[in-house]
């Protein structure tokens, strides 16, 4: 049997999640088991998985030394040579400018070099995250962006933060997320595009489809910001967050992004590649506005935050321009 302790910096989250991370090598039956058979207390109370745990609560979970070898080993944090490119940090979130191009959190082909690995080496460097003493807890993204979108993610340095980050987004009343795209062709009055999407797993594309077919209601507006010969530069406001939102939406008005290998024009984009050597969508989280915030991040309320361009992006608007 092993006896843990619960910290601060573990407390608020569900013990199924907390099992879930400290034996986080462990197959998802052998959790749902020991939950199943009751091998999992919390004060000397068997519990069930929904159970909040709190600071000084004390979790017994009865597994065997070598399962606890097996299943705990610790975690190793390797030193990465990138550092995060930081618009602010305090002791709850820290917000950094993605480059295109990197993954948030890694897939199949990619589990080493992604930012959440940066992210998570940096605050190790710092003495502010060390996984042997923060069993049960990861810093971590409280939201995610596509590989070659560039742009402002937001991490909770600790569980209370990431919760309150998460729920924010969740929620999604009290922040708005804007971006700057470049889009195919010339449009010159804003806009609201309405239009349901919904996702197919297998071919890992979204659809514009009816809230009668499965179709989640999906919202973007947008405004001009700069009108070029053949593409324009628009700002998109998320109402919602659907997957591949903003991408699907300009295409299906005839506008996809410049540099979409999923929605856009193949032809634009090729001529596009051929004259700047830029691959991927032209896509970037440019601002997230901070509302009225209660509780654990209230300090937050009303601030505002902004990721610049990369410069090989300004370049191309300013090459854009000589058109």
């Amino acid at each position: 049997m092993k006896q843990v302790t619960i910290n601060k910096n573990q407390e608020g989250q569900t013990i199924y999640k907390f099992v879930k991370k400290y034996l986080k090598d462990a197959p998802i039956s052998f959790i749902e088991k020991l939950f199943r058979i009751k091998d999992v207390k919390v004060n000397g109370v068997r519990v069930n998985k929904n159970y909040v745990i709190f600071d000084q609560d004390v979790v017994q979970l009865y597994v065997t030394d070598a399962q606890l070898e097996e299943f705990n080993k610790p975690r190793q944090i390797e030193k990465m040579k990138n550092k995060p490119a930081i618009i602010y940090e305090d002791e709850n979130i820290l917000i950094c400018n993605k480059p295109s191009g990197l993954l948030v959190h890694g897939d199949e082909k990619e589990k080493r070099i992604t930012l959440t690995n940066i992210v998570n080496s940096y605050l190790y460097e710092k003495n502010e995250f060390d996984p042997a003493m923060n069993e049960g807890f990861i810093p971590g993204p409280a939201h995610r962006i596509d590989r070659n979108t560039s742009g402002l993610v937001i991490f909770g340095k600790n569980i209370k933060a990431l919760q309150s980050l998460e729920e924010l987004f969740k929620e999604r009343d009290n922040i708005e997320k804007h971006y700057l795209a470049l889009v195919c062709g010339r449009l010159t009055e804003e806009g609201t595009i309405n239009k349901p999407l919904c996702k197919d797993e297998k071919q890992g594309k979204v659809y514009i489809r009816s809230l009668e077919k499965g179709g989640k209601t999906a919202i973007t507006k947008y405004s001009i910001e700069e009108i070029f010969k053949d593409t324009t530069l628009v700002k998109a406001e998320l109402i919602t967050g659907r997957t591949h939102q903003i991408r699907v939406h300009f295409a299906s008005i005839n506008h996809p992004l410049v540099g979409d290998s999923k929605y856009g024009d193949f032809q634009k984009n090729k001529e596009f590649k051929q004259r700047f050597n830029y691959e991927g969508q032209f896509l970037h989280a440019h601002e997230f506005r901070f509302k009225k915030i209660d509780g654990f991040l209230s300090y937050l309320s009303n601030k505002v935050f902004f990721a610049p361009l990369g410069e090989k992006e300004k370049n191309i608007i300013q090459d854009l321009k000589k058109d």
